[in-house]
């Protein structure tokens, strides 16, 4: 089975991309990967910046609804709280963090863009949202923290009640994307940004100050059994 990721080192900025066909579900596997991978970035001095990516038609699809039915109890539980504390790694990174959507973001794919402070989207045909209220299942709470926190009260209530999705530009006219480039652009764009951020020295302070309430609630979240799992929906 090959890796559900890939990391590449290009000038000082890590480019994690995810590579997990076809549309990049997250799996408990991928989201321990994940999580891995950001620790070892938060820790390296060859890291100074990181860009999110991935390969193929999505950047994500959201959470894998074909594995999630097939794990027990157990599994369940460790999954959700490996999902909330990958987010918030990426949430908290100390480092300038971007990513490179291009493709279709749904639910969880949606979250991990929010979960970047810095998100650049290639121009193209494809579908973004929060869609798990048509899923039939409500939000785990670390995505639900991003989401919050992320977008304004307005947007995030008209998103998350109606499932509806959304083409890249109006993600760009509602301020979630900071810019929308030609697809062969989007790479070198999102690394530009990334370095860009790496280059100024109070980037990760200011980062921490304006993420801060929100983390601290990622933190509480991340060490806590999620409460949907006693909801009945899982």
């Amino acid at each position: 089975m090959s890796a559900p990721l890939e990391r590449t080192l290009h000038d000082s900025a890590w480019r994690i991309t995810l590579a997990r066909p076809p549309v990049n579900a997250a799996d408990l596997e991928l989201a321990r990967a994940l999580e891995r991978e950001l620790s070892e970035a938060r820790d390296s001095s060859d890291c100074r910046a990181l860009v999110l990516a991935a390969g193929g038609r999505a950047f994500c699809g959201g959470i894998d609804t074909k594995a999630l039915p097939a794990y027990d109890a157990a599994t369940r539980d460790e999954f959700l709280r490996t999902i909330t504390r990958t987010i918030a790694a990426l949430y908290t990174l100390p480092k300038p963090v971007v990513a490179a959507v291009q493709g279709h973001a749904l639910g969880a794919g949606l979250v991990l863009a929010l979960a970047c402070e810095l998100r650049v989207a290639a121009a193209g045909e494809y579908q973004l949202g929060l869609a798990e209220i048509s899923a039939g299942v409500p939000f785990p709470a670390g995505p639900m923290i991003v989401v919050k926190a992320e977008l304004s009260r307005s947007l995030a209530r008209k998103l998350v009640m109606t499932g509806d999705t959304f083409a890249p530009s109006h993600a760009h006219a509602a301020e979630i994307f900071d810019a929308i480039v030609a697809p062969e652009e989007l790479l070198r764009a999102a690394h530009e940004r990334a370095l860009r951020g790496a280059s100024q020295r109070a980037y990760a302070a200011v980062k921490e100050q304006l993420r801060r309430e929100a983390s601290e609630a990622l933190r509480i979240a991340a060490n806590s059994r999620d409460p949907l799992l006693d909801t009945g929906w899982l």
